[in-house]
């Protein structure tokens, strides 16, 4: 009987209604208690807001994060800003949907359009356990031949710092960065204060702040289908457009993740477990039981 099937989905949504109210609770009392280490700078100016995508159309704003879904959520935001230039999101070539001029960011608004869209969007971002995020950007950027532009950038750098005895080729190439050494290199003050964390292994908290900008939805790489599926939803066109699930192969597992931190002294696991430790408390990752903590 159909009248029955109503409730149920009511039931379903309401459910997931109060799952996204605990998960905003949760980063609402995460910034409450670090506020001193959070709140440094009061106030957020447009370069702050280069990874919030917005979409006018259906008035929502998108912050993405580097290694969580970001390349099929800024393909889906291109359906959705396209103005039917596109429908298929997975038509989309990944490498189109990281072109900057293919979607517009919060920082190109003048403050005022900045203030109005901040209130008015819904707002929304998604997440992923901060180590399985950093082993993922890991296996990405230095393991993969093509990369050269961050085996130059970075590698080279991190070489240079953190071998001993490096090899001539090893310092001009940096294409054979280990877990181990980008770890230190994370952990080191001088690359904090040296320049900002680039976006792969940048904290969320720091590329979205969401201590300082409410977000209304959370969404979890663990539960992306639902959560994707969801907002879409709510922005009213989940009736015409789906989020594209393909289960990826190459995909960073919990027990790759294990693998990788087996060589990390516990000293440098505790270390790398405070840069990323707002974030784990922030989106209630618990502490990971591989971890070898001091």
């Amino acid at each position: 009987p159909l009248d029955l099937l109503v409730p149920v989905l009511s039931l379903q949504l309401s459910n997931t209604a109060i799952l996204h109210q605990i998960r905003r609770d949760q980063v609402t009392d995460t910034c409450r208690a670090n506020s001193v280490s959070s709140r440094k700078r009061r106030v957020l100016t447009p370069n702050d807001l280069k990874h919030l995508v917005v979409d006018e159309d259906h008035e929502m704003i998108y912050c993405y994060v580097p290694k969580v879904a970001c390349t099929n959520w800024k393909r889906v935001m291109m359906v959705l800003t396209g103005r039917g230039k596109y429908s298929d999101p997975m038509e989309i070539p990944a490498n189109e949907a990281h072109v900057s001029s293919n979607l517009k960011t919060l920082n190109q608004y003048s403050i005022p359009e900045i203030n109005h869209r901040l209130k008015n969007y819904m707002k929304f971002l998604f997440v992923r356990e901060p180590f399985e995020r950093l082993v993922s950007a890991y296996r990405n950027k230095f393991t993969q031949k093509y990369n050269t532009s961050f085996h130059k950038r970075y590698g080279t750098k991190i070489v240079r710092r953190q071998r001993k005895n490096a090899t001539q080729e090893a310092l001009r190439k940096g294409d054979d960065v280990k877990f181990e050494e980008f770890v230190a290199y994370l952990i080191d003050p001088h690359t904090q204060r040296e320049e900002p964390f680039n976006e792969h292994w940048q904290t969320v908290f720091s590329l979205c702040h969401p201590c300082h900008i409410h977000y209304d939805l959370i969404g979890k790489y663990e539960t992306l289908e639902e959560d994707s599926n969801y907002i879409l939803q709510l922005a009213g066109v989940g009736n015409y457009l789906k989020f594209p699930t393909y289960a990826k192969s190459t995909r960073t597992t919990d027990e790759m993740t294990t693998e990788f931190f087996q060589n990390i002294s516990s000293e440098h696991q505790t270390q790398l477990y405070e840069v990323y430790k707002l974030d784990f408390l922030m989106f209630n990752y618990s502490v990971p039981s591989y971890l070898k903590l001091e």
